[in-house]
């Protein structure tokens, strides 16, 4: 036990002295620093590319531009499973589909990027003729949430969105410069999803419109389809209103001064 006694002791005094030490010395104390160095992250995105029946890239008509944003089931290397669904699926037996529609897929067990999206439509847009004020974003389930994202982060690049089975964080534009701002506020949003769906809840595509709606959207509306579970996009996708309602719309506000 005395031993015991002395070990402790022998700590307290090298306590004492350390402490004494420090209060000789200046205590070490947090520097502000500044990290200044250029970032760069090669992105790579396989996609099928639809070039509409009549287009001429030499030609003066510029084309809407549809992006396509597929679901869980269809991330991979196989790019053929993109076409299960959705406006890939369609413009295989639709030549008269009237957008140019870019529908890239996600690699395996990842989640959409969107500045990879962003990129992606930069890109297309630079290669073809593309109509800069009819550029429409749509995306099912992951797709869905990704659409809300990217939407949401660049509203100035869509004129339209039309998300299904999607959710994702309503944040206020209020971070944003006032122009993102208002060019949030003039996106037409067209959401969808099944009143059953048991995988993402409708409560989700709900909180997002009530969020647009708070924030001042001029135009954002919800469609449910009472009995219908997680896969709203089939009826969705086969509706020619949906496309109607997409080429109605057209980007008449821009962030450029």
């Amino acid at each position: 036990m005395r031993k015991t006694w002395l070990t402790l002791a022998g700590l307290s005094l090298a306590g004492l002295f350390f402490s004494e030490s420090m209060n000789a010395q200046e205590a070490p104390k947090q520097t502000a620093q500044t990290l200044n160095r250029s970032v760069t992250q090669t992105q790579q995105l396989k996609y099928w590319l639809f070039l509409p029946k009549g287009y001429d890239a030499k030609g003066s008509k510029h084309w809407p531009l549809l992006v396509f944003l597929h679901g869980l089931g269809e991330r991979g290397d196989n790019l053929e499973l993109v076409k299960k669904q959705g406006p890939a699926k369609i413009v295989e037996q639709q030549p008269d589909f009237p957008f140019i529609l870019v529908s890239p897929q996600c690699p395996a067990d990842r989640w959409w990027e969107v500045d990879a999206i962003g990129a992606l439509i930069d890109e297309v847009m630079e290669k073809h003729a593309v109509d800069a004020q009819r550029v429409y974003l749509t995306g099912l389930s992951m797709g869905g949430f990704a659409t809300w994202e990217l939407g949401l982060k660049t509203p100035e690049r869509f004129a339209a969105i039309a998300p299904i089975c999607g959710g994702g964080n309503p944040y206020p534009p209020y971070g944003f410069e006032p122009k993102r701002a208002e060019a949030l506020k003039t996106m037409g949003i067209w959401a969808f999803h099944g009143g059953k769906d048991p995988v993402v809840k409708l409560a989700e595509s709900e909180r997002m419109v009530e969020a647009m709606k708070k924030y001042g959207c001029r135009e954002v509306e919800l469609t449910v389809y009472p009995e219908v579970g997680h896969e709203a996009w089939t009826e969705t996708y086969n509706n020619p209103k949906l496309y109607e309602w997409l080429l109605k719309h057209s980007r008449l506000f821009s962030l450029s001064p």
